[in-house]
């Protein structure tokens, strides 16, 4: 893109409300970060998943919904297609057969070694020349928006 169309685009959408610039925001991301994954052959309905799972691994499949924020037959559906995959296993537990936790395999555990540098470039590349400065005060007003909203929706 050249720097007259990137003005172009600014000036378009100067006047908008936060909620549409953050949509937009995230379409752009989302789709760059979709062909990402693509070219490692991970589903982009699989990335949350992995990603709350590399952190936290062993979740119900409850409580990965609540984390993905989706739905629970959504979860199972993508749960369902990671795990013929060999990304994860589903358990029932002994203590509670109605609990099933989500527990990585090896192959799904490893794809964070690949996945998350080509997040990260997606954020470099989104954030080359903005200062550290915008970038704290745009992360704070997010999670401040975050928390609003979740304390007006719940």
């Amino acid at each position: 893109m050249t720097n007259s169309e990137s003005i172009s685009i600014r000036s378009l959408n100067a006047d908008e409300r936060v909620a549409h610039l953050i949509k937009d925001a995230y379409k752009v991301l989302s789709s760059g970060l979709q062909a990402r994954l693509k070219q490692h052959g991970v589903a982009y309905g699989h990335w949350t998943f992995l990603r709350i799972l590399w952190k936290t691994d062993g979740l119900t499949q409850r409580q990965l919904s609540d984390l993905a924020g989706v739905k629970e037959p959504t979860t199972f559906s993508a749960l369902q297609d990671m795990e013929r995959l060999g990304y994860v296993m589903r358990q029932k537990m002994p203590e509670n057969r109605k609990q099933v936790r989500v527990f990585l395999l090896p192959k799904g555990a490893a794809l964070r070694a690949t996945l998350v540098p080509a997040a990260e470039e997606m954020n470099t590349i989104a954030l080359r020349g903005i200062p550290a400065d915008h970038i704290a005060i745009t992360k704070a007003t997010l999670l401040s928006i975050i928390e609003n909203m979740h304390a007006r929706v719940e």
